[in-house]
């Protein structure tokens, strides 16, 4: 792992998260609205965080790229969700095509073309987990939510069935922790309604560096 990529990363994420703050909330114009949305400085520093933790668990290996254009389009989804309650279809799109499209040369140049079938497979089940639980009586998943799970199950699915796994119980494990917390802080009440984008991101972040 070299020092001066993952510092130049790091300097990279910065810079994706000032920009996507701008840039989200003029993607979404309208919308139920779900709060004023993330600072600029907050979002730049999640964007060094996530961008440089990539960075020093993966170096400078062929799957890089792909897994830093979904951080980047990820950065994005956070703002949307956060500002109005909405993960847009061209946005998901954008991170599943372009981590597809990514991680299909990535295993092409390794000369391991058959960890495309484990990343579909991923995207797969994921979509698959992610329906049901939406379809659940009381469940207030969005359709959103699972068109995400599913585009994020590529990623994880192509980094193994362990990072798979966990990247599909993280966001549970992570929005329950928040829920609880605004609840004991008066922040909010059981009925309000909280974006899962976040947390499905966040959780399938946490899994490529933990696995």
């Amino acid at each position: 792992m070299s020092t001066a990529l993952v510092t130049g990363v790091t300097l990279l994420g910065a810079l994706a998260g000032l920009a996507a703050v701008p840039v989200g909330r003029s993607l979404v114009v309208d919308g139920p609205g779900g709060g004023p949305g993330p600072r600029r400085a907050v979002l730049a520093g999640t964007g060094a965080v996530v961008f440089g933790g990539l960075a020093a668990a993966h170096g400078a290996g062929p799957a890089l790229p792909a897994l830093l254009l979904v951080a980047g389009v990820g950065l994005l989804l956070v703002v949307t969700d956060l500002t109005v309650l909405r993960l847009p279809d061209p946005l998901v799109g954008a991170l599943a095509l372009g981590g597809g499209t990514g991680l299909a040369g990535a295993a092409l140049a390794t000369g391991d073309p058959g960890r495309l079938t484990a990343a579909a497979a991923g995207a797969a089940l994921s979509l698959a987990g992610y329906l049901l639980l939406a379809l659940l009586p009381g469940a207030r998943l969005g359709f959103g939510d699972v068109k995400l799970a599913a585009a994020l199950g590529f990623p994880l699915g192509w980094l193994g069935w362990p990072t798979l796994r966990l990247g599909l119980l993280l966001p549970h494990v992570l929005a329950g922790v928040t829920v609880l917390v605004l609840l004991a802080a008066g922040r909010i009440r059981r009925d309000t309604p909280l974006p899962f984008g976040p947390a499905i991101l966040a959780g399938a972040w946490l899994a490529v560096l933990l696995t």
